[in-house]
């Protein structure tokens, strides 16, 4: 026998005297520490599967104890005449346990309150370069049952589990923020692993419950869960208990007996997919993957990243950074957009001369005015030598992005996608999804 199972007896021998005593505080700390002494002799220490089976058991016991204990120390300076329920044979539940039940469904309603997307992000279907296929997916199963609900009747249902996969900075939370947008009468939840995973043990499943009970309360619901391997990763010997149901808790909502999800869409976006387990996977209907942007979605994104900044880029110069920007994300794209706009602010800071000319008003460009400062090269007949910090505020016209300044960063950045990532995705969209 190994060195941490006679510890958790140890201390729960402590814990149980202490709470008979009514050291209800000193108790909880005792049992939830027991708890752990008991997973970690399950997890690491040589054991046969009927005493693993026990100790479990004895773990859910204990966990319970400390749920009630935990409970009555929150409630008692608002009510001193509330005591813990006694450890008893009485199988049925008194009329503290009920109020407990509330108090909890209650406090973990309020904590995800936070996860519902009040103001929309105002990103349409049209801010969103390519992906077809994803779109119409969504909006067969968000926009139109509630524009047409006469279209989804008796055997026709929309979907109710989506999963999107794909490279990071790919789109897949982009899509989400146009379903927010265009969902006018649903509620949408944005949830994601610290939303719903506590520090106290027990927690974390009647935080997933709370979720769908919320949900139901408030549809049509869309649940948006970013990152959902991080929740719902494959079930093994070596993870936690707690881990374990979490994602039980998750398939029982998702699609368990005597639960009805009508009117309820979960969302779902992962850059790894095949870690998902797959009883998960199955309650995903429909599994579509987010590529990497083609040539046309590529020009959209360099258009809408460098927006109304002035610049000098033709359209061969667009097309030659369409073509140059192969197996860039639409994240990477933004991002060397970005590096190009700074650009200018790179001029202005090391120019070591300026010269007059005649530009554009800040509050009027449609207004020309003379006397701004610009930078140019030494040999500029008109330069003067000055730095950034002799410019007045009000005097400066920054230069224009080049074609060069987008190329230079384009050159910097690297693309953030490697090849044997997409082997893997690849290969998970041919067993189990569709293209987007």
């Amino acid at each position: 026998m190994g060195t941490t199972l006679p510890q958790a007896i140890e201390i729960v021998k402590k814990a149980t005297e202490e709470d008979k005593n009514g050291n209800y505080q000193k108790a909880l700390t005792l049992y939830e520490q027991g708890v752990e002494y008991f997973l970690h002799a399950i997890k690491y220490e040589a054991q046969s599967e009927r005493s693993k089976e026990s100790i479990r058991a004895k773990c859910i016991q204990y966990l319970e104890r400390a749920e009630k204990l935990k409970q009555y120390i929150a409630d008692k300076d608002s009510s001193n005449s509330k005591k813990p329920v006694k450890d008893g044979g009485d199988s049925g539940k008194s009329k503290d346990d009920s109020d407990e039940e509330n108090a909890d469904d209650k406090k973990f309603k309020n904590q995800l309150s936070g996860a519902i997307v009040v103001e929309k992000p105002n990103i349409q279907w049209t801010d969103v370069a390519g992906l077809e296929a994803a779109k119409e997916a969504l909006k067969e199963a968000v926009i139109l049952p509630i524009k047409f609900p006469h279209l989804f009747s008796g055997k026709r249902k929309p979907w109710r589990g989506i999963l999107l996969f794909g490279p990071p900075g790919t789109g897949k939370s982009f899509l989400a923020k146009a379903v927010a947008t265009e969902a006018n009468n649903s509620t949408f939840f944005s949830v994601s692993s610290s939303d719903l995973v506590s520090k106290w043990l027990g927690e974390s499943e009647r935080l997933v419950k709370s979720l769908f009970e919320m949900a139901r309360e408030n549809k049509p619901s869309i649940i948006f869960i970013d990152e959902v391997d991080s929740l719902c990763g494959s079930r093994s010997e070596n993870e936690s208990e707690s881990a374990r149901r979490i994602k039980t808790e998750f398939l029982v909502q998702m699609q368990g007996v005597g639960v009805d999800n009508e009117g309820i869409l979960v969302l779902g976006a992962t850059n790894i997919p095949w870690t998902l387990d797959s009883a998960i996977r199955r309650r995903f209907e429909k599994r579509i993957y987010i590529p990497l942007p083609d040539a046309p979605a590529r020009i959209h994104l360099l258009r809408q990243s460098i927006g109304d900044t002035p610049h000098s880029l033709q359209e061969d110069d667009l097309k030659n950074l369409t073509t140059r920007s192969e197996g860039y994300s639409g994240a990477d794209i933004s991002i060397v957009v970005r590096d190009a706009l700074m650009q200018p602010v790179r001029k202005v800071q090391s120019a070591t001369h300026f010269k007059r000319v005649r530009g554009p008003s800040r509050d009027n460009p449609s207004v020309f005015i003379d006397d701004l400062l610009t930078p140019c090269s030494p040999g500029d007949p008109q330069a003067i030598e000055m730095n950034w910090t002799q410019v007045p505020g009000d005097k400066l016209l920054e230069p224009i992005i080049s074609p060069s300044d987008v190329f230079r960063s384009l050159e910097k950045t690297k693309p953030t996608v490697n090849e044997q990532d997409l082997v893997l995705l690849q290969k998970f969209t041919e067993d189990f999804g569709q293209e987007g």
